[in-house]
């Protein structure tokens, strides 16, 4: 399932790197839960519908952004928060929530993201992330996709996930994320699987940490 949130006007400049402060919303909406620690069965897009300015982005028209999650009970419990606080960060607020049920897809689908895939992986004590023209990384997408699966209690065997090939407009940049920089790639992702699975991804993501910000899909 995913909602759409619709947000009012600010006169503040938004900082390009404020994904935190979505995170910090999100958690806020949340409220003491089993969510916090856990594996992130959900994702989230960046805010969009802002005009790039020179120090941040300008939303001085309002703003819009999506939150996904496997689970029912997650979107209702943004909601229930929303509604007792729509407070976002810098004067965005929430005023209308749009519910989307989880479409029913084929068996391969080329999806764009909402907001950067990161990929990620610690080896010999430090982390190493991984680009869109890396041979090994369209198997550490899968491998992720793979654990969020088993860990929904769904079917893993099938599931296929890659950046699309020769994407003319594919893209790395370094993402800041508390200080810490994070090699991201923009690009569209082919997935293959049942239905079901790709409605899964849909939700959850694909990549690393998709509970701070990264790998939502469109």
């Amino acid at each position: 399932m995913r909602i759409h949130l619709k947000l009012k006007p600010t006169k503040k400049t938004v900082p390009f790197n404020h994904q935190q402060q979505l995170t910090g919303a999100i958690h806020k909406w949340l409220d003491k839960n089993e969510w916090h620690h856990a594996t992130s069965l959900y994702s989230f897009s960046w805010l969009q519908q802002g005009r790039l300015m020179e120090k941040g982005i300008s939303f001085s028209q309002g703003a819009t952004m999506q939150i996904s999650a496997y689970e029912i009970d997650f979107i209702r419990r943004i909601v229930k928060g929303i509604q007792h606080d729509p407070e976002l960060a810098f004067g965005l607020e929430v005023t209308d929530v749009a519910i989307e049920e989880t479409p029913v897809f084929s068996e391969k689908e080329t999806m764009f993201v909402a907001s950067p895939v990161l990929i990620k992986r610690s080896v010999d004590g430090r982390d190493i992330h991984y680009t869109y023209d890396r041979e090994e990384s369209g198997a550490l997408l899968t491998e992720t996709l793979k654990t969020k699966l088993r860990i929904a209690g769904l079917p893993e065997d099938g599931v296929k996930v890659s950046f699309l090939d020769n994407y003319p407009g594919a893209k790395t940049k370094i993402i800041y994320y508390r200080e810490i920089g994070n090699r991201v790639n923009i690009c569209p992702v082919v997935i293959e699987g049942t239905p079901e699975q790709i409605g899964f991804a849909w939700e959850v993501g694909v990549g690393s940490c998709t509970g701070i910000g990264f790998g939502a899909l469109k």
